[in-house]
């Protein structure tokens, strides 16, 4: 009874986590069955036969079946392949092999009847004869075609895996093979004597270091008579030179004299504090009228000074692009500070004279920093540094002294004309184009040609080299 499975093609569930298992039987009996061909969850078996106990097996399926012996060979007996099917993920070898066609052929045996009496033709029982002629035909050829599908996908992945694959690759077996230092050895005797010593003398350089000692192309269209310590340079490799305090004040001394006056320095100065700030802030994208609940808050602190003044009218300009703004002032006894504070006013932003005042602002996003300038006196204010370094705003600073100012690190500074020699604490240096003429500059003895090509401010970045 059992040699009738041999043959068959089956797919076999197993308990626990021995898997699933497809192939053909060549034994069964009521201890083991064994398959050959076998698939195990859907990949080829290693083994060339795979025996499973009947305690293991969960649930048995025969897939197809194929009788022994001198029997005709029927349709329904062959293991068919429809067509080819790539495989997907969680999906097993049963799935992608189509179920065979027994079904339909034993419907056109049903359908198909012998006429009992040929002495009297029948033209319907004719016409179901040639229908059933011409289906058998069909499926004769269908049938060889799914053969030799068959036979194709036996010969691409009937073949059980290699088992030199699971070992594993031996690399410094293979990196012996390659021997670097007799192949350098090898490429340096053919080179001359002279180019061995200079590669020996020239030393080893780690992977930062330059070979080749260069310096970046700097150009020089600005001369002092005298120039201080230290030097700056533009994005474009423009050389900056630092003046010094007494031939900063015969610069504006000259400016003054031939008509640039402080009201219309002032202005510039606001102007380029402005627009740097308005980039700080975010430009287009911060300073949006759709985006009114995002609008930033600035604090100027400004002193009895020109510096203070220029930082007033830098908030009055701020303003004037609808950005609040609060100005903070000691005391207002210099000219120039009161004059533009007066302008300030008609903005109706807040001017504070206490420092208890500035507390209540819940958040600032920038802080215009204008206490002293290079003459003023350099008291400490503790009170402000302290409100200062506690909101841990970026501060920008106007015309700071160029020691930095006292007890507060700015991250940037504004100066205008030629700048002094700045302390680290002023931070990331802006030069502003004041547009003063040439003579301004000769008066004084310095040789000048403006740097600032189509731009209106320019970063300075300290040349050390």
């Amino acid at each position: 009874m059992s040699q009738q499975f041999v043959g068959c093609m089956v797919s076999i569930k197993c308990t626990d986590d021995l898997g699933t298992f497809q192939g053909q039987i060549v034994n069964f009996n009521r201890q083991t069955v064994t398959i050959t061909k076998a698939f195990k969850d859907g990949v080829p078996h290693p083994s060339q036969q795979v025996t499973i106990n009947a305690k293991d097996i969960q649930n048995l399926e025969i897939i197809s079946t194929e009788e022994a012996g001198n029997k005709d060979v029927q349709m329904h007996s062959k293991v068919t392949v429809k067509r080819p099917i790539a495989k997907r993920a969680n999906r097993s070898i049963s799935e992608c092999i189509p179920t065979t066609t027994s079904s339909t052929a034993n419907q056109l045996q049903s359908n198909y009847k012998k006429p009992t009496e040929p002495s009297q033709p029948d033209s319907s029982s004719n016409g179901r004869v040639a229908s059933a002629e011409i289906n058998t035909k069909f499926n004769q050829k269908r049938a060889s075609q799914r053969q030799r599908w068959q036979e194709r996908d036996e010969q691409a992945f009937g073949t059980p895996i290699d088992q030199s694959m699971n070992q594993d690759f031996d690399f410094e077996k293979n990196l012996a093979l390659f021997n670097k230092e007799a192949v350098w050895e090898e490429l340096n005797s053919l080179k001359p004597d002279i180019v061995r010593q200079s590669e020996t003398n020239r030393g080893k350089y780690r992977h930062d270091e330059n070979i080749i000692v260069s310096k970046p192309t700097t150009y020089r269209q600005i001369i002092v008579p005298l120039s201080d310590e230290r030097e700056y340079a533009t994005d474009d490799g423009l050389v900056i030179p630092s003046i010094t305090v007494e031939l900063h004040r015969q610069l504006i001394g000259a400016a003054d004299r031939l008509g640039i006056s402080w009201e219309r320095r002032v202005e510039l100065l606001g102007r380029a504090g402005t627009e740097i700030i308005i980039q700080l802030l975010g430009g287009a994208h911060r300073l949006n009228p759709k985006n009114a609940h995002q609008w930033p808050t600035i604090v100027a602190l400004c002193g009895p000074h020109r510096s203070g003044a220029a930082g007033v009218n830098c908030a009055r300009q701020l303003s004037t692009h609808g950005i609040k703004t609060v100005v903070y002032v000691e005391n207002s006894e210099n000219v120039s500070l009161l004059q533009e504070l007066s302008l300030y006013k008609m903005t109706g932003n807040k001017v504070e004279m206490k420092m208890d005042k500035l507390a209540s602002i819940s958040s600032v996003d920038l802080i215009i920093l204008a206490l002293f300038d290079e003459h003023s006196s350099k008291n400490s204010t503790p009170t402000v540094a302290k409100w200062v370094n506690s909101n841990k705003a970026p501060v920008l600073a106007i015309e700071p002294p160029s020691t930095g100012t006292p007890g507060i690190l700015s991250k940037f500074s504004l100066v205008g004309g030629l700048p002094l020699s700045h302390s680290p604490d002023n931070g990331r240096l802006y030069l502003c184009n004041l547009a003063l003429p040439n003579k301004v500059f000769s008066d004084v003895g310095i040789t000048y040609r403006s740097p600032f090509g189509p731009k209106f401010v320019i970063p300075l970045h300290c040349d050390d080299s």
